[in-house]
């Protein structure tokens, strides 16, 4: 027997059985019902006619096809419907009558508007999971503001904890942060779901926010935040943004840095020892210094870390500190980590054979390891690619499909 995605069906996959129509489009939709493929779910992906998900349109590509969008819906099938038609409408509903799961990142109120909301969703269909999936959730002062990553961690108080110069502004975040919220909470909620499911039988609808995913996970962040509230004016502040010399990043002397991690105390010695600097070692150094700044000794510190690192060459000195038990790393390129000989010894990397983009890598799915996902045979669809097989499982005779088609509802 085959999974409709081209794997090997096995009931193994704890998700083997499991419906999933996924209405969502770029990351944080897309990302969740792609985990939710890879741990055997059957996936049907709704998408825009001749368009498709924007995501498609992202470089770089592959062959013809967005690297990006094929991070992020494998194990999919495609099906491209006009869901403003209401012969297209009509067609959402069947999938949805059959689906375990839906997932939409729709702005609010437009699955409303395209007849698709949760309430006639869950009258068709009781035991639905719907998860809706925006930047500030359905209600709230900032519901109606679109959900870009960006905005969200502005918001949400996490950059503003990068130091910057007098007049600069944070830098721009090289990680979405909180569409990986986003996409993680929403995970988590529809496995959460199924489970309750399981035990009541009944649906559930899912009001997942991206700002409310990733103000979550900011408990260090918001540590400071939180003692000034209590009452708590005085400090000291937690330091893990740049300011503790010791918890840092240098430059090396070829143009590259490094990675520095000398927060404990005992660490902190067996580096002063090895660089011959005893005298940097604090005979009154405590816990509560792990995180600070090191008050009086920050200049003292920063300054001899500076200017060691910038005497030497990034991969030679990285290496000889790792040799020797101490916690410094060289900061990588994205093509460095690709080819990193860990990356290779925890399989992070795969090479699959894609029917239209060739041979290409792929970032693999760390469950895979624990026998709870599977990615084998599992690819990103064409726009369309399964409308027949789909139209077909739904109940579409021929001449159905074909008035569909040639009214443009799919295509």
């Amino acid at each position: 027997m085959t999974h409709p995605s081209g794997r090997p069906a096995t009931a193994a996959l704890p998700l083997a059985g499991i419906k999933v129509v996924d209405f969502s489009r770029l990351l944080p939709g897309p990302w969740c019902a792609q985990m939710l493929a890879d741990m055997g779910a059957e996936v049907v992906k709704v998408e825009q006619p001749c368009i498709g998900d924007p995501a498609r349109h992202n470089q770089p590509d592959y062959r013809t096809g967005s690297v990006y969008f094929h991070g992020v819906n494998r194990g999919k099938r495609s099906l491209a419907l006009d869901l403003a038609a209401p012969e297209g409408r009509e067609v959402a509903l069947r999938l949805i009558d059959g689906a375990d799961v839906l997932i939409e990142s729709y702005r609010r109120g437009v699955t409303t508007r395209l007849g698709i909301d949760a309430d006639q969703a869950r009258v068709r269909n009781p035991r639905l999971i719907y998860c809706s999936i925006t930047g500030f959730g359905q209600d709230g002062p900032l519901a109606p503001v679109p959900g870009h990553d960006l905005v969200i961690q502005a918001m949400s108080g996490l950059m503003g904890t990068q130091p910057a110069a007098p007049g600069d502004p944070p830098t721009v975040p090289g990680f979405q942060a909180a569409d990986y919220a986003g996409a993680t909470s929403a995970l988590t909620a529809i496995l959460a779901a199924l489970l309750r499911r399981q035990q009541t039988g009944e649906g559930a609808y899912l009001d997942i926010s991206m700002f409310d995913s990733l103000f979550a996970m900011l408990n260090v962040v918001m540590t400071g935040a939180l003692a000034r509230a209590a009452g708590n004016h005085d400090g000291p502040w937690i330091e893990v943004w740049g300011r503790n010399p010791r918890y840092a990043t240098y430059a090396t002397r070829d143009g590259g840095a490094v990675a520095v991690s000398l927060l404990e105390t005992r660490t902190w010695e067996h580096f002063c020892r090895f660089i011959g600097r005893a005298d940097l070692i604090a005979p009154d150094e405590t816990p509560k210094d792990r995180h600070s700044t090191h008050g009086d000794r920050s200049a003292l510190y920063r300054s001899t870390l500076t200017a060691y690192f910038a005497s030497q060459d990034r991969d030679e000195v990285a290496a000889r500190l790792l040799a020797a038990d101490i916690p410094i790393c060289p900061v990588s390129t994205p093509d460095e980590a690709l080819t990193h000989p860990h990356i290779a010894a925890r399989g992070l990397v795969e090479w699959i054979d894609d029917p239209t983009q060739g041979r290409i890598p792929r970032i693999a799915n760390p469950l895979s390891r624990t026998g709870l996902a599977d990615t084998r045979g599992l690819t990103a669809p064409e726009l369309g690619a399964d409308r027949e097989a789909i139209l077909e499982e739904l109940g579409y005779g021929s001449e159905q499909r074909q008035a569909l088609r040639a009214k443009g509802v799919v295509t």
